[in-house]
C-alpha cells in the first residue's frame, strides 16, 4: 500500500495554491502555470512508481519465544534482513496485545545496505500473565524523493510468555532460602522418624513398641526395628480455578498491578515448588474448576519446575461452580501414596463449604490435608478495627464479622475431620504457606 507523506502535501500546497491563483488572475501566465503543475504531478507520479516493490527484499525476524515476568520490563529483539535496498530508513510498527505495554508505538532504523543484517531492541513491559502472540509486523519506507510512503504488513510468529512475578515473594522469604539463622536447611526435625530402615538385635533401653515380634519368634531372640527420618516426601498443591477465584485480591507485593485470587494461588504454588526443591521433596500440582483441568505428578528438578510454570501461566478462572465430588474421586484414584495436599480454594460460600466438607472424607484418612483460604477483604472479628466513623462503617464491619464467623465455623468442622484449616493474608500468603510446610516437615506429621 502506498500513501502520501506530509512532504507531498506541503509541496502541493506550495505549488498548486499560488499557481492556481496566478492561472485565474493572469491569463498570460496560464500556460506556464499549467506546465509547472503538470511537471510536479509527473514528478510525484514517477516518485510513487519507483516506490513500488521497495519492501520486497526486507524481512523482519522476531524471536520465537520471549519470556517475561509480570510487572517487569523487558525487550524484544528484532532482526532485519535487507536483500535489495542499498540504504535508507525503515519504520517499524508492532501491534502489542492488551497484556503487554510498550512506550514505543513505532521505531525507525537505518538499513545497513544490501545483503546485510541489522537489529533493534524494542522496550516493553508485561501487564498481565499468560500467553500473548504477535502475528503481524508493519513496515514502511519512503520513496526516493520522500513524497510517498510504501507500507506493508508482514506475518510473524512470536509468542510472549508472561509468568507470575516471584522476585518480591522470594525477597520476602529470603531467610527461608538461605543457610543462615532460621533458614530452610536448618529446620530441626522432632522425633525418631517413621520410615523403616533395617532390623538389628535388641539393646537394653530399646522401646518395646519397636520390637519386631515375627522376626523375634523366627530367630529366637529379640529383634528391634530401626527407623530413619523421612527424606523424600510428596507435596501436592491443589488450585481452585472456579468462579470465586475471579475476585480481585488487591495488588501484588511491590507492584501496583491488580491481581486476582487465582494469580495469588499460582504465585504461592510456584514458591512452594522452590521450597520443596530445597528440602529434597517431590512437588506436584493439580488445577480444577467444574472438573480436573491439569495434573502433574510429584517430581523434582528444574525441568519439572519449568513444566509446572508452563502449565500455570496460562491458567484462567472460569465462571463455573467447582465439583468437589469429582475432584476428590480423582485424587483418591490417582494419588495412592500418602502425601501432603495443600488446597488453595475459596470456602466463604456456605454451599461450597458444605460440599467440600461432605466430600473431604474420601481422602482425609489417607493423606495429610491442609486447606488454605485467602481471607476476603473486610473479613475480621467485630470490634477489631477502630476505624468506625459512621453507621455505614458499622454495617460494613458487621458483614465482615459474619464472613469471618462462617469461615471459622467451616474450619472447626474440617478440624474434626482431621483436616487443617488456615485463613491466609494476601501480603503474607506465600510465607504462611511455606511455614505450614516447614512445620509439617519439622514435626514429621506426614
Amino acid at each position: 500500500m502506498i500513501v502520501p507523506k506530509s512532504r507531498l502535501l506541503f509541496w502541493v500546497g506550495l505549488i498548486f495554491l499560488p499557481f492556481s491563483v496566478l492561472l485565474t488572475a493572469a491569463p498570460s501566465f496560464a500556460l506556464l502555470s499549467a506546465a509547472l503543475m503538470a511537471a510536479f504531478v509527473t514528478l510525484a507520479a514517477i516518485d510513487g512508481f519507483l516506490a513500488f516493490g521497495s519492501l520486497d527484499g526486507v524481512r523482519v525476524e522476531l524471536p520465537e519465544i520471549v519470556r517475561l515476568s509480570k510487572g517487569r520490563e523487558g525487550e524484544l529483539r528484532l532482526r532485519i534482513h535487507n536483500d535489495r535496498i542499498k540504504n535508507g530508513r525503515l519504520r517499524l510498527g508492532l501491534a502489542f496485545p492488551p497484556g503487554v505495554y510498550s512506550p514505543k508505538r513505532d521505531m525507525m532504523t537505518e538499513l545497513q545496505g544490501e545483503g546485510r543484517r541489522s537489529s533493534i531492541k524494542w522496550p516493553l513491559k508485561a501487564l498481565d500473565s499468560g500467553r500473548h502472540v504477535l502475528d503481524k509486523c508493519y513496515m514502511e519506507v519512503s520513496s526516493p524523493l520522500g513524497f510517498w510512503a510504501m507500507r506493508t504488513t508482514a506475518p510473524t510468529a512470536s509468542e510472549i510468555r508472561v509468568y507470575p512475578a516471584l522476585f518480591h515473594e522470594q525477597k520476602y522469604l529470603a531467610a527461608l532460602f538461605t543457610n543462615r539463622g532460621l533458614g530452610i536447611h536448618t529446620q530441626r526435625q522432632v522425633g525418631k522418624g517413621r520410615d523403616f530402615e533395617h532390623l538389628r538385635e535388641y539393646f537394653p533401653g530399646d522401646s518395646y513398641e519397636d520390637i519386631h515380634w515375627k522376626a523375634t519368634a523366627r530367630r529366637g531372640h529379640p529383634i528391634t526395628k530401626v527407623y530413619q527420618i523421612e527424606r523424600t516426601q510428596k507435596i501436592y498443591v491443589i488450585i481452585d480455578a472456579s468462579r470465586l477465584s475471579c475476585r480481585s485480591a488487591g495488588s501484588e507485593n511491590g507492584s501496583s498491578l491488580p491481581t486476582t485470587n487465582l494469580e495469588r494461588f499460582i504465585t504461592a504454588s510456584l514458591i512452594m515448588d522452590l521450597a520443596a526443591e530445597r528440602q529434597g521433596d517431590l512437588f506436584g500440582m493439580l488445577t480444577f474448576d467444574d472438573r480436573v483441568r491439569k495434573f502433574l505428578r510429584a517430581k523434582s528438578g528444574k525441568a519439572h519446575y519449568n513444566a509446572c510454570r508452563d502449565a500455570l501461566y496460562t491458567l484462567r478462572p472460569k465462571r463455573v461452580t467447582p465439583d468437589f465430588s469429582e475432584l476428590f474421586t480423582f485424587i483418591g484414584t490417582r494419588i495412592r501414596r500418602r502425601a501432603l495436599l495443600l488446597f488453595l480454594t475459596n470456602l466463604d460460600d456456605p454451599v461450597l463449604a458444605e460440599s467440600f466438607v461432605r466430600n473431604i472424607k474420601l481422602i482425609s484418612r489417607r493423606h495429610l490435608v491442609l486447606v488454605n483460604v485467602l481471607k476476603p477483604a473486610g473479613a475480621r472479628p467485630l470490634f477489631s478495627s477502630p476505624s468506625v466513623a459512621s453507621v455505614d462503617d458499622l454495617y460494613a464491619h458487621l458483614g465482615g464479622h459474619f464472613f469471618w464467623q462462617n469461615l471459622n465455623e467451616t474450619g472447626k468442622v474440617l478440624e474434626r475431620c482431621g483436616v487443617g484449616f488456615s485463613l491466609l493474608d494476601n501480603e503474607k500468603m506465600c510465607a504462611q504457606l511455606v511455614s505450614q510446610y516447614l512445620s509439617v516437615k519439622q514435626r514429621q506429621i506426614l
